[in-house]
């Protein structure tokens, strides 16, 4: 499939919301290959879709204008299409065959109907995470800076990696004893590791040991090091012991910028001074929701001296008052930019050139996290730009936490994706898809986690963690059930928590799923070692857990059914807890107590539909010690 660059040469064109790529067609296209719907609101575009001719496995473009008997009949335009515009439109899935997608825009509507049918056995590539329109035009004042670089200015010294991404490196890549992370070095793992971080992924890859009546069993306690590892690795900036935790714009705010129509809601300095008021007047400052993050749509260009300018409408104090203000009250102040020409959303990228000069003012502005996108630019870039921001950041001498976006743009995997080397340079990262806001974007990022566990999980630790992204809770799109599970999930992911919703209105019972003390005391226990699923039942039923400081551990029982209440008998011999002790089990959400759990002891679970049972575990005796 012919790159993002080589379309815009060819005089291709099409639309979404953001982009890290060209449209990849998904995996799946529902039952026997039937195609799906791709909907506008806009007259203006003019939608480019990728079909794969798979007789002879060719790609070819697919448009609006290409004759219905071309792919058999599958090209329905429901009205012509004008020439494209150059107006973002937000996005929900994935532009391309065999996906529902909707664009937006105040034009009008329209549909088209693509279908083709599916070669069983054949792997696709995964949906780009990330789909935009060719950025709008900048203002002028910020127009002639904002530019790709091709070259480093004569002022400042060309810059050479001193390591890579990727699975060829320019220094020995270090294995780590015990995690099996890393493809240099000879050091073993203690035990057996299904895949090591280095290994190219293989997509019928099985877990450590399979139990049987069809059960997908992985060693958990007893032989904790077998799976359950860390990393010795860091990037060296001391931050992020434990996942961060906080609020971030993006999912509930996206990009809007019209604070004439929705002052309340637009991307402005209001918006981000209201939600701190809420983190530190309810409670959640409190907890350890400390970071107040701004996305994309923050600026307006560079002025003549090529620094960055928030946009002076919005942000008419400043990032640096907005900065204050959060310092004030308590609060952490993240920022977004994005390696390339372009932010996802078509503002001012930070080039290679101005990577040193952007961490500078991200420093005098006293911001505490910066997010580092990656749209609009290439993996030479991407491999020379995260580790060259890294080092910027940290010689600056003000704290800030880095979050990467990279492992996302090379597919998240080995050998492409080193997590070894990436520890060095980041303190989170993004591996996968954008979430939206819907259950079956949860399941997704689940799924694929779970999916590469062996490789992700020994990644995770102190001052790096997997970011599977947002929450949803306090949304649309998730019901209670629903978003008690994705709390549980991440939890146990010990992934970062990033609420996206909007605090001045969420409800009460989503305010209790995300303030639950003992899931915060779980989140950030200090090991910081990420869960995994260790157990898959034919029943649809799955068992999460995370081991925890002290001997304890989070279980989470988590229901895929979507029938009925299901009553989930086992015990914690099942869940290979080989140890003589005694344990009690809190559960989490409802504060009961389960106690005298021996590992022979049999209990019954109740699990609702696409709900979770979760369990903070911890020993109250052992048997070999204890007296009469």
């Amino acid at each position: 499939m012919l790159g993002f660059s080589e379309r815009i040469e060819q005089g291709w064109d099409w639309s979404g919301g953001r982009t890290r790529g060209p449209p990849a067609l998904p995996e799946d296209l529902g039952p026997d290959g039937e195609g799906c719907e791709a909907r506008w609101h806009s007259p203006t575009f003019r939608i480019i879709l990728f079909a794969e001719r798979w007789a002879g496995h060719e790609t070819q473009p697919l448009s609006p204008s290409v004759s219905p008997s071309a792919l058999g009949g599958c090209a329905e335009p429901s009205r012509p299409l004008s020439p494209p515009c150059h107006r973002a439109a937000e996005t929900r899935g994935v532009l391309g065959i065999g996906c529902s997608h909707t664009l937006g825009d105040d034009a009008g509507s329209g549909t088209l109907r693509v279908c083709r049918r599916r070669q069983r056995g054949r792997e696709t590539a995964r949906p780009a995470p990330r789909l935009g329109l060719p950025p709008p035009p900048l203002p002028a004042q910020a127009s002639a800076t904002s530019g790709p670089q091709s070259q480093a200015p004569s002022g400042e010294p060309e810059y050479t990696p001193p390591y890579s991404l990727y699975g060829a490196s320019s220094v020995t890549e270090r294995a780590v004893t015990r995690a099996g992370v890393g493809s240099g070095g000879s050091s073993e793992p203690v035990g057996r590791l299904v895949q090591r971080a280095g290994d190219s992924p293989r997509r019928d890859a099985r877990p450590a040991a399979f139990g049987d009546q069809g059960r997908e069993l992985g060693p958990v306690l007893g032989v904790p090091l077998l799976v359950f590892t860390t990393q010795t690795l860091a990037l060296d900036n001391g931050l992020l012991s434990t996942p961060p935790m906080g609020w971030l714009a993006w999912e509930r705010f996206r990009c809007n910028i019209d604070c004439q129509e929705d002052p309340k809601n637009c991307i402005s300095e209001r918006l981000f001074m209201e939600m701190a008021d809420r983190l530190a007047q309810d409670g959640w400052r409190n907890l350890g929701y400390t970071y107040l993050n701004i996305d994309d749509c923050w600026m307006t260009g560079r002025d003549d001296k090529g620094n960055l300018v928030a946009d002076p409408k919005r942000f008419p104090n400043g990032i640096a008052h907005l900065a204050d203000y959060a310092h004030s009250l308590g609060l952490k102040l993240g920022i977004y930019a994005d390696l390339g020409s372009f932010t996802c959303m078509g503002y001012p990228g930070t080039t290679l050139d101005k990577v040193t000069q952007d961490a500078e003012t991200f420093a005098k502005w006293k911001v505490d996290m910066l997010k580092l996108d990656g749209c609009y630019s290439t993996p030479q870039e991407r491999a020379r730009g995260y580790p060259k921001m890294a080092a910027a950041l940290n010689a600056t001498g003000h704290p800030i936490a880095f979050s990467c976006s990279w492992p996302a743009y090379e597919g998240g995997l080995p050998p492409k994706v080193n997590y070894t080397l990436l520890a060095d340079i980041c303190n989170l990262w993004r591996n996968y898809d954008d979430i939206q806001d819907s259950w079956g974007s949860v399941l997704s990022i689940l799924d694929w986690f779970v999916e590469h566990q062996d490789i992700l999980q020994p990644a995770a630790g102190p001052g790096h963690w997997n970011d599977p992204d947002m929450l949803l809770i306090g949304n649309f799109g998730l019901s209670f059930e629903e978003a008690q599970s994705q709390m549980a999930l991440w939890t146990v992911l010990a992934a970062p928590l990033f609420m996206s919703t909007d605090l001045r209105t969420i409800s009460a019972k989503d305010v209790d799923i995300l303030q639950n003390p003992l899931m915060i005391k779980i989140h950030q226990d200090p090991l910081g070692i990420q869960g995994r699923r260790i157990l898959k039942e034919k029943s649809h039923i799955e068992v999460f857990m995370r081991p925890l400081s002290n001997g304890a551990s989070a279980l989470v029982f988590f229901s895929r059914r979507v029938d009925m209440p299901y009553r989930y008998r086992t015990s914690l011999a099942n869940l290979n807890y080989t140890s003589s002790k005694v344990y009690e089990a809190q559960n989490v959400y409802t504060g009961d107590i389960i106690s005298g759990l021996r590992e022979e002891t049999n209990f019954t679970v109740i699990i609702n539909p696409s709900g979770v049972v979760m369990w903070y575990l911890y020993p109250t005796k052992n048997l070999e010690t204890s007296w009469p």
